[in-house]
């Protein structure tokens, strides 16, 4: 990872890779970026978390993973190590958008 991984994005920079995303929302004061995603079944959540999984590995930056209401998956992403976003959360954002994920 690079010093430039690492950089915490503006709120410019955010609104700039949040238009390139799809219905991802700011939360924390600008911190993270969350999603939610709805499925037909529990077991279509389960392979969705591990398609997001192997999103998080490739990019080497993993997001906080909620499963709710038995069908339902939270991505939550921030960079833990500097309390707020920073490209790799877009990175892991659009990969986990590019999955595109039809139960």
């Amino acid at each position: 990872m690079t010093t430039s991984d690492l950089k915490i994005l503006s709120m410019n920079e955010i609104n700039e890779n949040l238009s390139r995303t799809s219905d991802w929302i700011v939360e924390d004061n600008g911190k993270s970026i969350i999603k939610n995603f709805d499925f037909s079944s529990f077991n279509g959540a389960v392979e969705f978390i591990n398609e997001v999984a192997k999103v998080a590995e490739f990019e080497g930056h993993h997001p906080d993973l909620r499963l709710y209401g038995y069908k339902n998956v939270e991505v939550k992403l921030t960079t833990h190590a500097v309390s707020g976003l920073t490209q790799k959360d877009f990175d892991v954002a659009f990969g986990v958008d590019g999955i595109g994920w039809k139960e």
